[in-house]
């Protein structure tokens, strides 16, 4: 996606102490420990070792996975730039209302109470919400990208072992996706795991898939209630595709682990084969 140069990687002790410098550089864009200390405040306080040289240690592992989660927020924000993807207001809007409603926040009042004790305004908050739907969406297209990479060579192997692989079948597939950041510490990936296990749980008690994937997913997919289309055999990435594989049509896999994240199968259609 670009190129990114970490600077100052054993500075983070004197911050406080320092005029603004720049951390790290991505494509030619800044990352200024100011921005790195915005951030790090709520990230310390979960930092509760007694021994202080293991708080030492617990706090710098801590800051260099911050910087690398703003590093991979900058590269994905100018691929939105890249591609040029922008959201309509009345986007915006829908995206206001389903906060609204998953926080139980009837009215304007409500909100603007809400927002108020976070220190935001409106206008920030909408900034916020149009930032991180374009990055899912740059996600969800990246991610289709690599599914369907390499297709020269899967044609060639075709070509190659034709017999193995005369027949037409194809499946199409649905997800909902809980997207991990290649960096994740171990205690994100088991709390993203923990939010995939439960709207796993909610859809074996009876709630839709489709509503799940529009409400839960971390995919472009969302809004088609997490439909990916058609796909032949050795399109998707393996485990996902193994996944999918092994149901029989409207099954339900349990939580599925991909280099993309935790994934929520159902097997929607089947044709030949």
């Amino acid at each position: 996606m670009g190129s990114v140069c970490l600077l100052l990687v054993g500075a983070w002790t004197s911050a406080e102490a320092v005029v603004d410098r720049v951390v790290a550089v991505v494509n030619q864009e800044i990352i200024t420990l100011s921005e790195l200390e915005k951030w790090k405040g709520p990230l310390l306080a979960e930092i509760k070792a007694q021994d202080r040289l293991e708080r030492r240690e617990r706090t710098q592992e801590a800051l260099r996975m911050l910087l690398d989660r703003l590093v991979e927020e900058r590269l994905i924000d100018q691929e939105v730039k890249k591609l040029g993807l922008k959201l309509t207001g009345k986007e915006i809007e829908a995206a206001v209302e389903e906060i609204k409603r998953r926080n139980r926040l009837t009215t304007q009042e409500d909100l603007d109470r809400a927002l108020a004790m976070e220190g935001l305004s409106l206008e920030g908050f909408k900034k916020q919400i149009e930032k991180q739907v374009l990055r899912m969406k740059v996600v969800g297209l990246l991610m289709k990208m690599e599914m369907r990479a390499g297709e020269k060579e899967f044609r060639e192997f075709y070509q190659q072992n034709r017999d193995r692989y005369r027949g037409t079948e194809t499946y199409r597939p649905a997800h909902i996706l809980f997207y991990v950041p290649k960096e994740a510490a171990p205690e994100e990936v088991q709390e993203i795991r923990k939010k995939c296990q439960n709207v796993l749980e909610k859809i074996r008690r009876g709630e839709d898939f489709g509503e799940m994937a529009a409400l839960y997913s971390e995919d472009a997919s969302a809004k088609d209630r997490g439909d990916l289309g058609f796909f032949k055999r050795g399109e998707l990435i393996p485990a996902f595709e193994r996944a999918a594989l092994k149901l029989n049509v409207g099954e339900i896999s349990g939580v599925v682990r991909t280099d993309f994240g935790f994934h929520i199968v159902k097997l929607l259609d089947r044709r030949g084969g």
